[in-house]
């Protein structure tokens, strides 16, 4: 698993968090026991730029518990909470992302997340698919689908 973030130190504070979301959110907490059992998931890569934070991290690991490979980065450097990123890298899951990182960094890792080649997008603000498009159009096979957050 690879990973890019500031502080793998702030986990526990990021663990707090999403596990408070999680006792407060039990549609989410019931898909994660329905997809844990039954992966519908499994074998797909998906790719996920959202604001990191407490909500959005609970989906990614929601994803992950029904067999999904998660890369995730975020899609605005100012939202991005770094405790976040690190509980998620500590449950596995691969995060390109920091708070208040500069252009350079905020698009390399864009590009880090797209190395999986995902079957699925969520990409709020549509870096990830204009960086397919205009860049990396050879990842544009592998691509079943996706959509905003909000959709």
């Amino acid at each position: 698993m690879e990973y890019d973030i500031r502080d793998i130190g702030l986990a526990p504070y990021g663990h707090e968090k999403i596990e408070w979301v999680r006792d407060h959110m039990p549609l989410l907490r019931s898909l994660e026991e329905r997809f844990e059992k039954e992966k519908p998931f499994e074998g797909v890569k998906v790719s996920l730029s959202v604001h990191l934070e407490a909500k959005t991290a609970y989906l990614c690991k929601v994803m992950a518990a029904g067999g999904a490979q998660m890369s995730v980065t975020g899609s605005n450097i100012l939202s991005t909470q770094d405790d976040i990123c690190a509980a998620l890298v500590e449950d596995g899951i691969s995060v390109f992302a920091y708070h208040d990182a500069t252009d350079e960094e905020y698009f390399r890792h864009l590009e880090k997340c797209l190395e999986v080649k995902p079957n699925i997008i969520i990409d709020d603000g549509c870096d990830l698919v204009t960086l397919i498009h205009n860049k990396r159009p050879d990842l544009a096979e592998e691509v079943w689908g996706g959509c905003p957050p909000q959709a």
